[in-house]
């Protein structure tokens, strides 16, 4: 009997001596369960819901630079919130430069009609070269020949093939090249010619695209293009860099 008492005083005796060692085990389990699950909870975290497209204007962050634009016009659903962005994608229908309908939506089977839609991208500055420089340092190292002036003021001179802008017009207008510098596709390509205007704003880039056939009204596309830049950023619209 005594032998009996002894032996499950000891049981109990080491019982209670694995206990740290059993929470030592199980606060590792524990942890490693926690790790291995993070990036899963991360990913079923739900994100923030992004605004309404008939929302007020937001204020967003591109470059250190406050944009007021109207959620209506944002592209990107999850770029539909105010903040700090690397890049905002933008549409606005032409001449009017309203945001799109976004309850209207093409057919399926419909090919897209882009002929009257200005295209807008916000972006942080990358440090390449503001687009006056590039005019004067980077183009001319790779277009052909002279520039013509045509009967409507506009300078166009083709780039040489090989070159990074092979098939590309560069076009611009002499005496204020900083508010119509371009870069236009050349009609007869597979897809419509475009045009592709820069500026830089602040520590913003500011890429704007739009058919090259509006070129036959370019002084009514220049005025747009300033009109809605200032619209979406009224106190920076003066200090482009040249």
């Amino acid at each position: 009997m005594a032998g009996h008492a002894a032996m499950l005083g000891r049981r109990r005796s080491g019982w209670l001596a694995g206990w740290p060692g059993r929470l030592l085990i199980l606060f590792l389990l524990t942890l490693v369960s926690g790790v291995a699950g993070a990036p899963i909870a991360y990913m079923l975290w739900p994100a923030p819901k992004p605004i309404a497209a008939h929302a007020p204007s937001l204020p967003i962050t591109v470059g250190g630079v406050v944009f007021n634009v109207p959620p209506a016009a944002i592209r990107v659903g999850m770029q539909r919130h105010p903040g700090t962005q690397a890049r905002i994608d933008l549409v606005f229908l032409w001449p009017s430069l309203r945001p799109p309908d976004g309850a209207a939506r093409p057919s399926p089977h419909a090919m897209p009609d882009l002929s009257d839609r200005l295209f807008v991208t916000v972006s942080a500055s990358d440090g390449t070269l503001a687009p006056l420089d590039r005019l004067r340092v980077i183009y001319p190292r790779y277009t052909a020949g002279t520039p013509v002036v045509g009967p409507d003021g506009l300078a166009v001179q083709t780039f040489r093939p090989g070159s990074p802008y092979q098939e590309e017009d560069l076009i611009h207008h002499p005496a204020s090249a900083e508010r119509f510098l371009l870069r236009c596709t050349r009609p007869g390509t597979p897809t419509p010619a475009t045009c592709l205007h820069e500026r830089r704003i602040g520590g913003a880039d500011v890429t704007v695209r739009f058919p090259r056939q509006w070129l036959a009204n370019w002084t009514e596309v220049a005025d747009s293009i300033d009109r809605l830049l200032a619209n979406l950023k009224p106190s920076e619209i003066g200090t482009i860099a040249r």
